[in-house]
């Protein structure tokens, strides 16, 4: 399989947008727009990002702190300067527990590093969160090549009224069930 279907492939699952900020080698603020980025546990508080090999922050990562700035919907422009694309004006900054931030984020996670993997041709980054902030701003989405946020919402519920919904379809302690083959002779 060549690399353009498998990019296509992956970009059928649609996921947040992040831009992960560190120091570079002259302790200058640096960022680079990651969309692989996922949470890997919560005792202790770890998250993963994948950065390409060939990417300059992947250089300043190794065994140093960085922030995972998670976009709100409002900041393509923000995705786009980080990504190779220079927006003006740039970024504004701020300095973070243990990296510097972006102001105007959604949600911030501080992280000090964790540990590190080969990922073929990016290398893994688990950083342990040491600090979060966030403004319940929506996120900015990214699916197949393009940039989305999330509409309104199709329910108030995430569980959508089923009976599994741990919030009010749990089975109580007091709750008793009758066997189906005993009820066959019962009218319904």
């Amino acid at each position: 399989m060549d690399a353009r279907t498998l990019r296509d492939i992956f970009g059928q699952f649609a996921s947040g947008v992040t831009v992960i900020t560190c120091r570079n080698a002259d302790g200058e603020p640096h960022g680079a727009t990651v969309t692989a980025f996922t949470s890997i546990s919560l005792e202790p508080a770890l998250c993963q990002v994948t950065l390409t090999r060939k990417s300059k922050a992947c250089g300043f990562l190794s065994d140093a702190p960085f922030a995972v700035n998670i976009l709100g919907a409002d900041q393509v422009d923000t995705a786009m300067h980080f990504a190779g694309r220079p927006q003006v004006p740039g970024p504004v900054w701020a300095d973070g527990p243990t990296a510097p931030l972006l102001c105007g984020a959604a949600t911030t996670l501080s992280c000090t590093p964790w540990a590190q993997y080969d990922g073929g041709d990016h290398i893994i980054f688990i950083g342990e969160i040491v600090d979060v902030t966030t403004s319940n701003d929506d996120p900015l989405l990214f699916y197949r090549s393009k940039f989305h946020n999330l509409g309104s919402s199709s329910t108030g519920s995430a569980w959508n009224g089923s009976m599994d919904d741990p919030h009010s379809g749990w089975f109580d302690a007091t709750t008793s069930f009758t066997p189906l083959h005993l009820m066959a002779g019962q009218p319904a």
